[in-house]
């Protein structure tokens, strides 16, 4: 679409491009839609014979600075700015587009590029702070864009929280309402796109079936159907020009180099005639922990601390310490050594991935698309990595719940954020907000826009993480709230002067008035969402246990390494 605006008179400036000593009667500009990218400035000055005409584009780089361009100059060859001289314009804009700028379809909606990490803790990018981990291309996003700094996966009805996340992601519904292992029955925000002029592309990790990836995507390669592999042997399949999924075949990079490069390849072979959905979905960092040699080598030589929630065992059994595949990926009790090893070697993953990222947003910028690209960043779940004792995401700890997302584009503050309550499935609403797309029946999240847009300072007050039939929490600004209901058990943690969640305050009795307002708000938040599992009213002390000696066995996916050094 194209918008006329003519502006009041005004003293001549450099950006006009003229060297006139007189001041400008008439100015006209004339902008796409496409965040005002392409212009035409219509001048004219009383006494010159001539009215000027300028075209120019204007583009975002990566690092955020601005280059405009002129094109060219032309003169109307009449003196005077009638009237009808806006309508002899508009026509001539036109002429001058199509030469100028030829893949203006898209410029309507933006190109949506979507980076998605597997288990990555929210805290572990530099730029959100933590001098630990060597993130620079995440760094450079959150100081292009604005993170949500306390945004959650709302639990899961699964140990692998990764089905459920990636569901209520791609159908912006709870997983009360949706089917997470087929996501049948429910539109799909790509699905959504490709029905409104979008080509959807995806890459990487889909771990609700092939069915749902088909509906979703018009083109794909190097999709991985599952929940995790070796990443030196990444089992993938392509679309193939037929519409059907080619045969398997064993990836020939490390996970991270391949869905990078399927990306990169799409990128640079997209016309621009139509705007895009790229979906990257990377298996790092989940397990096996086997980064590329230098990338572990890097922090074994320099070991990131341990958390500060450290702890040899969790002292209880919060229903997934038993048989979980997670714990079962280091001996009880946990060691500081070997904590210290394993987060070398999940940073390592992290910071492999993280420069597979800055290859992708250098194709980008490379192929022209940047200027017109929204780019998000996020995770699907956290993971405890020796915080609580734990290793996995199975707990409703912060470690577990909170991720990150970033967003940066057309129209996005830079190097903002924002401490609201936000979840994973807010990005559907808010994608429909942004693009003008009426939203789907039945989406239960709030579009952030607002937010970054200073229209409101939050889209909910609490937060609510209900997991499989086993934990519940609720938080606000400051109190949180745990329920295990299978052991009674409940936990309180002023998080305000407990963020790492280590002093349970829910023996003392001057917090009882906080426990019964949290028990309070849990239950509204059952009712909102369909939540039927029965609350313990009453804190029981839990029976401790010691997982001291436990017999484990590794998995298919660890490699050798790995086998030998953990199990």
């Amino acid at each position: 679409m194209i918008h006329f605006h003519q502006f009041a008179p005004r003293e001549a400036s450099a950006t006009t491009d003229l060297s006139l000593d007189q001041g400008i009667d008439s100015l006209w500009r004339f902008d796409l839609e496409d965040t005002r990218q392409h212009s035409i400035e219509v001048v004219h000055s009383p006494g010159r014979p001539k009215s000027f005409l300028f075209l120019s584009h204007r583009a975002e780089s990566p690092k955020g600075d601005f280059n405009q361009r002129a094109f060219g100059s032309w003169t109307t060859g009449r003196a005077g700015c009638p009237p009808k001289f806006a309508m002899h314009c508009r026509f001539l804009l036109v002429i001058l587009l199509s030469l100028f700028c030829p893949n203006t379809s898209s410029a309507a909606h933006p190109n949506i590029l979507f980076l998605f990490a597997d288990d990555q803790r929210a805290d572990t990018i530099a730029a959100h702070g933590n001098p630990h981990i060597k993130t620079p291309h995440l760094d450079r996003l959150a100081a292009a864009g604005f993170s949500f700094r306390n945004n959650y996966v709302f639990g899961g009805n699964s140990g692998a929280v990764c089905v459920p996340s990636r569901a209520m992601l791609m159908s912006g519904k709870t997983w009360f309402h949706v089917d997470t292992t087929s996501l049948k029955d429910t539109t799909l925000l790509p699905e959504l796109l490709g029905e409104n002029g979008y080509v959807t592309f995806g890459t990487g990790k889909w771990h609700n079936g092939q069915s749902s990836w088909l509906r979703a995507f018009q083109q794909g390669r190097t999709v991985m159907f599952g929940g995790m592999s070796d990443h030196t042997r990444v089992p993938v399949r392509d679309l193939g020009p037929d519409g059907k999924l080619t045969a398997e075949r064993i990836g020939e990079k490390f996970s991270s180099e391949l869905f990078a490069d399927s990306v990169i390849e799409f990128l640079r072979h997209h016309d621009g005639k139509k705007p895009f959905f790229a979906y990257v979905a990377f298996t790092a960092p989940h397990d096996p922990r086997m980064p590329p040699l230098p990338y572990r080598e890097m922090y074994y030589q320099k070991p990131p601390p341990l958390p500060r929630n450290f702890l040899p065992q969790l002292p209880f059994d919060n229903g997934m310490m038993q048989g979980g595949r997670d714990e079962n990926l280091g001996a009880w009790p946990r060691t500081e050594a070997m904590i210290r090893d394993q987060l070398a070697e999940y940073y390592g993953l992290i910071t492999h991935m993280d420069e597979q990222i800055g290859r992708i947003l250098e194709a980008l910028n490379q192929t022209g698309h940047a200027r017109n690209t929204l780019v998000l960043y996020a995770a699907d779940n956290g993971l405890a990595l020796g915080s609580h004792g734990l290793l996995g995401k199975q707990s409703v700890f912060e470690h577990s719940m909170r991720v990150p997302l970033i967003v940066v584009g057309p129209g996005i503050p830079r190097g903002q954020s924002t401490q609201a309550f936000t979840y994973l499935l807010d990005l559907f609403p808010t994608l429909c907000d942004m693009l003008g797309l009426p939203p789907p029946p039945g989406l239960e999240g709030e579009s952030l826009r607002p937010l970054w847009e200073g229209k409101k300072d939050h889209v909910r007050t609490s937060v609510f993480l209900p997991f499989i039939q086993l934990q519940r929490a609720v938080r606000d600004d400051r109190w949180k709230l745990i329920a295990y209901p299978k052991i009674g058990h409940l936990q309180l943690f002023d998080l305000h002067n407990d963020p790492d969640e280590r002093t349970n305050l829910i023996a003392q009795a001057e917090y009882i008035g906080q426990v019964r307002r949290l028990q309070s708000l849990m239950k509204q938040w059952q009712i909102k969402v369909g939540d039927t599992l029965e609350l313990p009213d009453e804190n029981r002390a839990p029976q401790k246990i010691d997982l001291t000696g436990r017999k484990r066995e590794p998995d298919q996916w660890q490699p050798d390494w790995i086998r030998k050094k953990y199990f």
